[in-house]
């Protein structure tokens, strides 16, 4: 961790923390209110971006309510007392700028990315509709259409999407990352606006934000401007959430989806930690364990099950190490043409077992840990990255500082390690495994996937 180096400014009405440390170029305030105002320069080019993160997302919803964070997120452009709808998004593109919003599961961000002299623009409508958005019936109405048609493309008729829809439904009992981000369409079609209202006045408020800027700025006068503009809110009085530990797993757990495709799709999922200040080396140690998997041409799925052996079409892996809740290192893949999807459980069971009996080689890992800096080295290239590692560690309950210790906590994971956390996690007892069995694709079904693309988001 950083050494913090604390320097205390007194403000009439704001109070200041400033985080020098290995990293000069971040620094870190507080305002009176609890927003808390993080600031990169970066000085390479005359562009900077402002993200607002709330500590609120899909895991935050019960059910019944599923979906309410990601409408919410689409109602934020309808427009505040001063704003008509659509405004916002008007006047970024005529100050030469770009914006965007997500919903994920533990925050929701609002960004816009402008040449540096505009950042005061994004400022002033952002902090507008922090606490001035005006909820419209009309407008509701017809947004939560749009959230609906959303989901039937890019779910319901996207067969890989549906699957791991329902594999996170099965893979979890209580842990509310079995929830879809978009909802379920039964909460969707019953929701109204009065479940939007509640929700925008427990969760977005001051208190429960942080505003990341990154670029060509001075610091001390993005404070100001923060103060400016986010200092005139009150403290809002914030939900308290209860842990939703999920529950042991009693045995395998496996799930058929039967959906309109051309192939058969596998899912398969351990449940595994994910990064706390208690559990400091597990969640590295995995992230190099499925880069060992998969990790590009030289890594054991694409070389042995897709080109060797020719068993998959083609294999990921996927696990996110940040988050408020336990979640799955997941492998998913289509099998070669004459291959099965069981045939291709199998061979990764195969790779799985092999992580439990034999120590993978300092080649292996030599070649992971470049790959590790090399993407660490871009993604510090961008001031869009910069600012999303910075918004996700925040938002669920870390710290910006643990980015500088990253390349170092991945560079000292030994294959004693990998080893362990695969003995220990990657075992039946933690596994589900979801399967697409195809059906014969309707001229309807054709149509509106065409409509929607190709795209695999979920």
């Amino acid at each position: 961790m950083l050494k913090k180096s604390l320097v205390a400014l007194c403000a009439s009405l704001m109070s200041v923390t400033v985080w020098a440390g290995n990293n000069p170029a971040v620094h870190e305030y507080t305002l009176d209110n609890g927003l808390k105002v993080i600031i990169k320069e970066d000085h390479r080019a005359p562009v900077v971006i402002s993200q607002v993160w709330y500590k609120v997302g899909s895991s935050y919803e019960h059910n019944g309510i599923t979906g309410v964070s990601h409408v919410l997120e689409h109602m934020m452009f309808k427009g505040t007392e001063k704003h008509a709808p659509g405004e916002f998004s008007r006047i970024i593109s005529e100050n030469g700028g770009s914006q965007n919003a997500f919903t994920g599961r533990d925050y929701t961000a609002y960004f816009q990315t402008l040449e540096k002299s505009r950042l005061e623009v994004s400022f002033e409508m952002e902090a507008d509709r922090m606490r001035n958005l005006k909820l419209l019936d009309d407008e509701f109405a017809k947004e939560v259409q749009v959230v609906m048609e959303e989901r039937r493309l890019r779910t319901e008729d996207n067969p890989r999407s549906l699957t791991y829809e329902q594999f996170a439904s099965t893979a979890f009992i209580n842990n509310p990352y079995g929830n879809p981000v978009i909802g379920w369409m039964n909460d969707l079609e019953n929701m109204n606006n009065d479940d939007l209202r509640k929700w925008y006045e427990m969760w977005y408020a001051p208190n429960n934000a942080t505003l990341v800027v990154v670029g060509d700025v001075n610091a001390d006068e993005v404070y100001q401007m923060a103060k400016k503009y986010y200092g005139v809110h009150q403290r809002g009085k914030i939900a308290t959430t209860k842990p939703r530990i999920e529950a042991p797993q009693k045995g395998e757990k496996r799930v058929l989806v039967k959906a309109p495709a051309e192939l058969p799709y596998l899912m398969m999922g351990y449940k595994v930690p994910t990064l706390t200040p208690e559990n400091s080396w597990e969640p590295y140690a995995l992230e190099v364990l499925a880069a060992v998997l998969d990790g590009g041409k030289g890594a054991r799925f694409e070389k042995l099950l897709v080109r060797e052996k020719q068993i998959a079409a083609n294999i990921g892996t996927s696990y996110g190490m940040t988050g408020l809740h336990n979640d799955l290192l997941s492998f998913s893949g289509t099998p070669a043409q004459g291959q099965t999807v069981e045939t291709l459980e199998l061979a990764i069971r195969e790779q799985v077992q092999r992580l439990h009996h034999e120590l993978a080689s300092e080649e292996e890992l030599a070649r992971i840990k470049a790959q590790v800096v090399a993407s660490d080295v871009y993604q510090r290239d961008s001031v869009y990255y910069q600012a999303m590692q910075i918004g996700i560690l925040e938002t669920v309950g870390l710290s910006w500082k643990m980015l500088d210790d990253y390349v170092e906590r991945i560079r000292a994971i030994t294959p004693q390690q990998i080893q362990q956390v695969a003995k220990k996690y990657l075992i039946d007892d933690n596994l589900t495994i979801a399967t697409l069995i195809p059906q014969p694709l309707d001229l309807e079904t054709m149509k509106r996937r065409m409509s929607a693309g190709d795209g695999h988001g979920h």
